[in-house]
């Protein structure tokens, strides 16, 4: 940090204009660093530039773009080449390379330009270097086939201390690539000493979607503590507005890290160590947030606060200097590639933790409500049809419960119904003793038998955590992304989007409306036509009225908060709520629900108990106010004494 202040950042030299680096040894950021030395061969970059490098083919999985710089050897860009953020007008993602996903970007921030794949020197670190790994200038070559046996590039820098530094990338197949950090030394006289230092994987993910639902991107490390454990998560999310900048991601227990980095709502980035004892050399890892200085440059009005868009994951190193002649590296495998579940199996069993991370409490629901979705797509080859029939076996698997809630209910009312003139009669009694007006209700309510039935919610109960395992599902389930329905709904995990309206303003829980999305709007009228359908209340309360009308309001209310949510959540809740509509209007006239009141059944022994500590609480109430009664009459006769 004191070196980003003290000592700017040089401007970029011309193209071919030769840049020397100089080194102040008397600069006072430099304090802690070796002094320069004849003790091993000078090596590094003599001008700044960035090198672009392309691997695999496009369109197929593990093609990427990237763009390198050889100050500090860091990676500012990558793209995924079989990914876009566009669709084509047939279908299906765009090939044109302006349009591909960016899974890595550079931001601009007070300290200058952000860097992923990151290898900084902590102060144990200083007497290995003349300047901090981040500032130098490294030398760079490709790797092709040919010579390595693998497409690549490494990086090297020696501050002629007697160490080399080495980065080295290798693209492997599919979505996954290999990393190593080495240290060489070659006449260092600190053979066996323990240094720190600090390793980012990702420096910048930037969000795939501005969704108010799912905030991003997000940081995370995982631990395990052994082979075939499942890994134990420690995660935090990018936002404005929040305190703590920086933060520990710690390891629960004797661990080691299984793997960390970024990730948003469906690509990730990824570090995961070759091997336990790679992993056992991490010590830590930390979170800390980016403040994006361009964009609050070009938002002055802004809150200065929305600029931290970015989280960064820190990896903490300690590595021991090997002896001379000899090289110490720490591996990596990188994952950089989308958040699908089969793809991320087959990369590493430990990531579908991250799947599970996102999705919540009701994780093991939303795997289930999943694989029915997978499996209904596989038969008719549309996700939106898919979407409607899981709809449907979720209804049919809930009817017998529904059935019987609402056969319980309508049998309610019904005794309602009848009871209704005696609770009137008991209320117009006693409109002058609320106290014994309540008692007498009571008594009513018990020798009628006249309770809600317990089982009239549960149907409701159980549907909730069908709703919210599906609500998370949807909203990051990558295989509806670009899924198209029928018509203009071209994209699952996205509002339908009719038309763009562009109306310029942003709604609180809504967000920005920037399209015309029909799917919410039908959502409402079915919720209401479902609301009128609904057997009203037997009495007419205005309570009961009041509530009535305020459930319809929620109604379309959370209707208008989905406004700008997944089109295919609009659509599990359009179907669901047409089949409960079908049902009051079609299935309940043909097969009418059994509203004749049956003969009362003993208690028991639960609600016989229930029952006694009721009378024994009644019991007590009515001691404890003849006692107070008591002490307050005899009160009054002392005081008339005196």
């Amino acid at each position: 940090m004191a070196w980003s202040i003290f000592v700017p950042k040089p401007p970029p030299a011309e193209p071919g204009v030769s840049e020397l680096v100089e080194v102040q040894q008397d600069d006072p950021a430099l304090e802690g660093y070796a002094e320069e030395s004849d003790s091993g061969e000078a090596l590094l970059g003599t001008e700044e530039e960035e090198i672009a490098l392309s691997l695999g083919i496009p369109g197929e999985p593990g093609s990427y773009k990237m763009l390198f710089t050889n100050r500090g050897a860091r990676l500012l860009s990558m793209h995924l080449g079989d990914f876009s953020m566009e669709m084509e007008a047939e279908g299906g993602e765009s090939t044109d390379p302006a349009s591909w996903v960016e899974l890595l970007t550079s931001a601009e921030t007070n300290e200058g330009s952000t860097g992923s794949l990151g290898f900084t020197a902590s102060s144990s670190a200083r007497d290995l270097l003349v300047e901090p790994l981040e500032n130098v200038l490294w030398q760079h070559r490709l790797m092709t086939r040919a010579d390595d046996g693998a497409d690549g590039i490494e990086f090297t820098y020696a501050p002629g201390t007697g160490v080399v530094f080495r980065k080295r990338l290798i693209a492997l197949e599919g979505y996954q690539l290999h990393f190593e950090l080495e240290l060489e030394n070659v006449s260092s006289d600190s053979a066996g000493s323990l240094k720190q230092f600090s390793f980012t994987p990702a420096e910048v993910v930037p969000p795939h979607g501005n969704e108010a639902f799912y905030q991003e991107p997000q940081t995370l490390a995982a631990w395990t503590s052994g082979m075939g454990a499942q890994p134990a998560i420690e995660a935090e999310i990018s936002g404005g507005g929040s305190d703590d900048r920086v933060g520990p991601l710690p390891a629960p227990g004797s661990s080691y890290l299984s793997f960390a980095g970024v990730h948003n709502k469906f690509f990730a980035f990824l570090a995961s160590p070759t091997t336990p004892q790679h992993a056992r050399s991490i010590i830590g890892a930390s979170y800390r947030r980016v403040q994006d200085q361009a964009w609050l440059n070009e938002n002055p009005g802004e809150d200065p606060e929305d600029a931290w868009k970015y989280i960064v994951c820190d990896l903490a190193l300690q590595l021991p200097v090997p002896e001379i002649g000899s090289k110490l590296a720490v591996a990596f495998d990188i994952y950089a590639g989308p958040k699908q579940r089969q793809t991320l199996e087959q990369a590493s069993a430990d990531f579908i933790g991250m799947l599970d991370e996102d999705i919540g409490f009701f994780s093991w629901i939303a795997n289930i409500i999943t694989a029915i979705l997978g499996f209904y797509q596989s038969l008719v080859g549309n996700w939106g049809v898919a979407i409607i029939l899981m709809t449907v076996t979720v209804r049919a698997v809930l009817f017998p419960l529904n059935r019987r809630a609402q056969t319980a209910m309508a049998r309610f009312a019904k005794k309602m119904k009848r009871v209704q003139p005696l609770l009137d009669a008991n209320k117009e009694k006693y409109k002058d003793d609320i106290k014994k007006q309540r008692e007498e209700q009571a008594k009513i309510m018990q020798q009628e038998g006249a309770f809600p039935p317990l089982g009239g919610c549960l149907p409701m109960f159980l549907q909730f955590p069908v709703f919210i395992g599906l609500f998370q599902a949807l909203r990051v389930h990558f295989d509806l992304r670009h899924q198209p329905f029928i018509l203009w709904m071209k994209d699952l995990s996205m509002p339908d989007q009719l038309m763009r309206i562009d109306l310029n303003t942003h709604l609180p829980f809504i967000g920005t409306i920037e399209y015309l999305n029909i799917l919410p709007l039908i959502m409402i009228g079915l919720w209401i036509g479902q609301h009128k359908v609904m057997p009203q209340p037997a009495t007419s309360d205005p309570k009961q009225e009041q509530t009535r009308k305020m459930m319809m309001g929620m109604q379309v209310f959370f209707a208008f908060l989905f406004y700008n949510y997944a089109s295919g959540l609009a659509l599990y809740m359009i179907t669901s709520s047409a089949i409960a509509i079908f049902e009051s209007l079609v299935i309940k006239k043909v097969w009418p629900i059994d509203d004749n009141e049956q003969a009362a059944k003993k208690p028991g022994r639960f609600m016989q108990k229930m029952a006694e500590l009721q009378k024994e609480q009644q019991r007590r109430l009515e001691q404890e106010q003849k006692r107070r009664s008591s002490a307050g009459g005899g009160g009054k006769r002392k005081k008339q004494r005196r």
